[in-house]
């Protein structure tokens, strides 16, 4: 028996094989006598697959988010966290986001003996008949916090922050409570005594106020989120250095 753990970085999937922005995580790669590979793909919102198929198929388990999924001829279907789809050896097809949420997957496949690659073929048409139903509309708790005291609010700050490749903010605090969502790329996130996380697109936190925060480091594809400032009367939200 062997414990692998969780690699921290994504990397960044590859133009030819997936539209738009995506991050795959490699958590089992095959040893003989295994043929068994186990991926972690993460979708930005819109980001999808070409058009491509597996020798001999492939399972994919949702885990977060909503997206879809399209066979050659058939319509796409929507799925959701806690959906599996099942592809036949052989058989063409797309799975990737929609439009509007991100999505990620499990995707478990296994590799033929003769070492026969997948195959990708052209980008999901923008305007190819069934490739992308209307989206229905979905509403998903992604966080629900209680805060410690009352506070008096009266006015919310909502910034888009961009945070470069390699960049940490430093030990630091907030004069107010935080709300934030990933949309782009990804930051190792923690707060001062407790574990360190991995954000990825879709994810969210929240970070107390007057909370020392530890890290909140951009890796290496660089960190995009919408941060919510909740602000009492005549307050300016602020992050607040401070000395290690």
């Amino acid at each position: 028996m062997h414990v692998h753990h969780v690699p921290s970085a994504s990397t960044a999937a590859p133009a030819d094989v997936i539209t738009g922005s995506a991050w795959v995580t490699s958590l089992a790669v095959p040893k003989e006598p295994s043929r068994t590979q186990v991926d972690r793909v993460q979708f930005a919102p819109g980001a999808r697959t070409r058009w491509h198929r597996h020798p001999l198929g492939q399972v994919l388990v949702v885990t977060e988010g909503t997206g879809y999924v399209q066979r050659r001829g058939g319509p796409a279907q929507l799925i959701r966290t806690g959906d599996t789809v099942r592809v036949a050896a052989g058989e063409w097809h797309w799975h990737g986001a929609t439009d509007t949420t991100s999505m990620t997957h499990l995707a478990i496949e296994e590799r033929s003996d003769d070492g026969t690659p997948s195959e990708f073929a052209e980008p999901v048409g923008a305007l190819e008949p069934g490739a992308v139903p209307a989206t229905p509309v979905t509403r998903t708790l992604v966080l629900e916090q209680d805060l410690p005291a009352p506070r008096v609010v009266d006015h919310v700050q909502i910034r888009r922050i961009t945070i470069a490749p390699g960049f940490s903010t430093g030990l630091h605090v907030h004069n107010g409570p935080v709300f934030g969502s990933i949309e782009t790329g990804s930051a190792v996130y923690q707060i001062d005594g407790e574990p360190a996380s991995v954000l990825a697109p879709g994810d969210v936190f929240y970070e107390p106020e007057a909370t020392r925060i530890a890290r909140f480091d951009a890796q290496d594809d660089g960190v995009t989120f919408l941060a919510h400032f909740p602000a009492g009367p005549g307050e300016t939200p602020e992050l607040i250095p401070l000395d290690s």
